[in-house]
């Protein structure tokens, strides 16, 4: 799905999948996993050679983590082993000892300190590559790769790289969590424009995609503010992002995807965001995120003040709940829901969007396309933006109708020209030149009180008006004219058809 990746670099990172999936891993996150370990290896190795080259120039001291020598277990060995740029020549038996035995206990303990998200996510991880003929094999490959990237020299590479193995995820996972496309993540960032004093949340994180084009944002559009300032920067780097989820190795692989990213320390943690467990309210200003939907809970699992608000199993209504408990007062928010959020007649959900419109600051549904999540998911959703408030704030909501994405709508989601996200966030952030589109255009306001007065209905075919234009069809005397025309046309072609089979059958 990343324009980004094509030609050579796709083939090669095709190739090295193939070498994993023939070698017996076939599970998708497990060869993400293993990937991801030994890319980390690598970048490690490189990380230490600018440093010691960085160093010198500006004549610092700098440690080597490769030091002379480093206690692994009872053993004391040579570091320089370690590095990749000399284990990568040795024969596959010699690599495969060194790599197994040596090289990642080394980097399970790399990080004295054990609340960083490196250690967190590296406690656990276990070397599952069967072979050293298929170790030998994924080096070489994974070699080629890095070429291949450090000749493209654009800025993410890597975090494209990494993207297209995700899109390899393709498959849906047990809660319904499925990846949410880039894209529509970089949209839901562009219209929150986050600042650089931001503490941003996602529950519900996955492989972090939205804290990953959150960091990306304010990489390319905020540089000034962020870096240049000592106090913003290590904000960014140790502050600004959380990310939980309860699925282990998407959050390995969620902390690796920000570090590649370039955020050092990363908040990605293990936990239940609906339980007890999650005991963040009124933490975080900006909470984006992609909640499971099609989920169902018990209710002596779901933390007891969400229920307060909206007695309900639903995943995706118990979300919204906890979005607004845990943003601070003003604190916004941009999260996709189904559409049956929108419509659906229950007490909760109406119970929930009226929270929204009475009590906090709801500024926008935008409706997206059925095709959006395809090939995982025929589901149709939407997009809010809220601001929690506390007391009100809705006079009036903006709504707009997004018809294309940029990509077909079937299951090839091929990119085509059709794309009105430009045009959504150009609107959005003019919501002032809005006020007069009627309810025929794309976009239109709808007053708090048409909405209060549908029972807050949030569905935008509840509004939107269509316009009919009068067809004029042709006279029933000029149709059977035509028809006679037609036959007569006919008649000529049949005996014309006649003579030609006749000189045949002569012939």
């Amino acid at each position: 799905m990343n324009s980004m990746i094509i030609g050579e670099l796709k083939n090669k990172i095709d190739g090295l999948w193939e070498i994993f999936w023939t070698g017996g891993l076939t599970n998708p996150l497990d060869v993400i996993e293993q990937m991801t370990y030994l890319m980390f290896i690598r970048d490690l190795d490189d990380a230490d050679n600018l440093h010691i080259k960085e160093s010198a120039m500006l004549g610092l001291p700098y440690e080597s983590v490769f030091a002379e020598e480093v206690q692994i277990g009872e053993r004391r060995i040579v570091g320089n082993q370690l590095k990749w740029s000399v284990f990568h020549d040795f024969p596959a038996q010699k690599m495969y000892s060194t790599v197994q035995e040596w090289v990642f206990p080394f980097i399970k303990n790399l990080h004295g300190n054990k609340e960083s998200a490196y250690a967190k996510y590296m406690d656990d991880a276990i070397f599952k590559i069967p072979t050293p003929l298929m170790l030998d094999k994924i080096v070489t490959a994974m070699d080629e790769i890095y070429d291949q990237m450090a000749q493209l020299k654009t800025a993410d590479t890597r975090g494209d790289v990494y993207e297209y193995l995700l899109s390899k995820l393709s498959t849906a996972g047990v809660n319904g969590q499925f990846r949410t496309p880039r894209h529509i993540i970089k949209m839901m960032v562009e219209l929150m424009d986050p600042k650089p004093n931001e503490i941003i949340c996602d529950p519900a994180c996955g492989t972090s995609g939205f804290l990953v084009a959150a960091s990306e944002y304010l990489k390319e559009n905020k540089k000034e503010e962020v870096f240049f300032d000592r106090k913003n920067k290590e904000h960014y780097m140790n502050h600004m992002f959380h990310g939980f989820d309860m699925d282990r190795t998407m959050l390995r692989i969620g902390a690796m995807n920000m570090m590649t990213h370039g955020v050092e320390n990363p908040y990605i943690e293990y936990r239940d965001s609906l339980s007890d467990q999650n005991m963040d309210r009124e933490k975080y200003s900006l909470i984006l995120a992609n909640p499971p939907f099609k989920g169902s809970l018990d209710y002596d699992i779901v933390s007891q003040d969400l229920l307060k608000v909206a007695k309900t199993k639903k995943t995706e209504l118990l979300f919204l709940v906890l979005f607004l408990k845990m943003l601070k007062p003003g604190g916004r928010s941009a999260c996709i829901v189904p559409d049956g959020v929108l419509f659906g007649s229950s007490k909760a959900h109406k119970a929930i969007r009226r929270e929204l419109v009475e009590e906090n600051c709801l500024e926008a549904v935008i409706s997206m396309p059925s095709g959006v999540f395809k090939p995982y998911a025929g589901v149709s959703t939407a997009i809010l933006i809220f601001t929690k408030t506390g007391h009100g704030g809705t006079d009036k909501v903006w709504f707009y109708d997004m018809k294309a994405d940029g990509f077909s709508l079937d299951d090839k989601r091929n990119p085509i020209n059709e794309n009105d996200i430009p045009d959504i966030i150009q609107r959005f952030r003019n919501r002032d030149k809005e006020t007069e589109r009627k309810r025929t255009e794309q976009s239109f306001f709808v007053e708090k009180k048409d909405i209060v007065d549908n029972e807050y209905d949030l569905s935008i075919n509840k509004y939107k008006e269509v316009e009919y234009i009068p067809v004029e069809y042709p006279s029933t005397q000029e149709i059977m004219a035509n028809l006679h025309e037609l036959e007569m046309e006919i008649t000529k072609n049949m005996a014309e058809l006649d003579e030609m089979l006749e000189k045949d059958v002569e012939e």
